[in-house]
């Protein structure tokens, strides 16, 4: 064989291996669903990097299976428009491929997107922030979870918070959505067992310019206490800046969805002196202090609204991923509780090596994250811990009083 047509096979052989080993290492990618846009703009940067954090630590110490990365493109819910969600969705799951999902934030944006998008793909979805209660009852195929407790629970904890604070009426607005219907609810049910007194309950639609003639409606109750159940950069903020503006109430209290400092920075410290907040938190525990030394060293708040609950998604899915044996959807839901699962060997945020190495080994592992850990039950849900907050004047800024007990 002539010298020239020696090296032209050898050349072809040698392209199509390098081929073959691009395919097999290509990179593995986990979609991300957040509201860049709407209501909840402000607190999405920071739960997209808190993902971002725990790929790059899956990165950094060998990727995924045989040493793939994983990437995580983005796409933008609006978080208010459901349809916007839908197809945001579709997008990462039909056109880039996604293996799986992480988000939505909103509760709403969630529901269509396991709806329209992820269920009928076969695509597992973390949501780090959808606390509607609504999400435990959907049919999901087991493929919907999420690492942040339910509003089931939250209301039931603002409830007795306020009632420890010798608050007995209320009056609550709530954006007309499955997450502000979900709380309220939620809230409503716990207050009253509690002995409290519900003056006026009434929804709102999101993104109007004037709330004036709703704030009257809830003001003609007579009380001084104004729950708003709604987002830090839409309804909720219009809300209490117009009711700053008319007098009629003393107190303001949130819910996660307001804990944003964009909040105080646009309605003033001052004017929100006392209000009282409550969202999912970080409990005392060696997993979250060694997240808050993670984030701190890669310039991320660890105490940011759901940060930590979005490492955990991400953290989570990419365990499962190396259980499944491939980077695959079939099969990752029942490897993600697996994961999250005792018995086990204890894996903390950050460990991936450790994991790697355990899973390949073939032995079990049981991931205790910056939230606590995530015995998901039947419908996807966790338990969780919730914090109080209220607003420190000086600095303008939320600030955490601790577990509420």
């Amino acid at each position: 064989m002539p010298n020239n047509l020696k090296r032209s096979l050898m050349v072809a052989v040698l392209a199509i291996a390098l081929l073959g080993s691009g395919v097999a290492m290509a990179d593995v990618k986990v979609g991300f669903l957040g509201g860049f846009t709407g209501p909840l703009k402000s607190m999405t940067p920071s739960v997209y990097k808190a993902a971002k954090l725990a790929v790059k630590h899956v990165n950094d110490q060998g990727g995924v299976l045989d040493g793939q990365k994983i990437i995580m493109p983005n796409a933008d819910t609006t978080c208010a428009d459901t349809a916007a969600a839908a197809k945001a969705a579709e997008s990462l799951v039909n056109s880039e491929k996604v293996v799986a999902l992480v988000g939505a934030l909103c509760s709403s944006a969630t529901i269509s997107v396991a709806e329209n998008a992820a269920i009928p793909a076969g695509v597992t979805i973390v949501s780090p922030a959808s606390t509607s209660p609504a999400i435990t009852s959907l049919n999901d195929n087991d493929l919907l979870f999420r690492t942040t407790p339910s509003d089931l629970y939250q209301g039931s904890v603002m409830a007795r918070l306020l009632r420890s604070k010798g608050i007995k009426n209320i009056a609550i607005t709530y954006v007309n959505n499955d997450y502000g219907k979900g709380f309220a609810d939620a809230l409503a049910a716990a207050f009253l067992a509690a002995g409290g007194k519900i003056e006026a309950n009434e929804p709102h639609e999101e993104g109007k310019a004037d709330y004036r003639d709703h704030i009257r409606s809830l003001a003609a109750s007579g009380v001084d206490t104004l729950v708003v159940l709604a987002y830090a950069n839409g309804s909720g903020q219009t809300i209490i800046r117009q009711a700053v503006a008319s007098g009629d109430f003393d107190q303001f209290v949130g819910g996660d969805g307001m804990v944003n400092d964009t909040l105080i920075g646009a309605i003033g410290a001052d004017k929100l002196r006392g209000m009282i907040a409550t969202r999912p938190g970080v409990p005392d525990t060696t997993s979250a202090r060694i997240f808050k030394k993670l984030a701190w060293a890669d310039d991320l708040n660890p105490t940011a609204t759901f940060a930590a609950q979005s490492y955990d998604a991400a953290f989570l899915l990419a365990l499962a991923m190396e259980k499944n044996g491939s980077a695959e959807r079939e099969g990752l839901s029942k490897a993600l509780r697996a994961v999250a699962t005792a018995p086990g060997e204890v894996i903390l945020p950050g460990e991936w090596q450790k994991a790697k190495t355990l899973l390949k080994e073939g032995k079990e592992i049981n991931y205790e994250g910056a939230t606590g850990n995530h015995e998901f039950d039947k419908a996807g849900d966790v338990s969780g811990v919730f914090i109080e907050l209220g607003v420190y004047v000086r600095f303008g800024s939320f600030i955490e009083f601790g577990q509420i007990q």
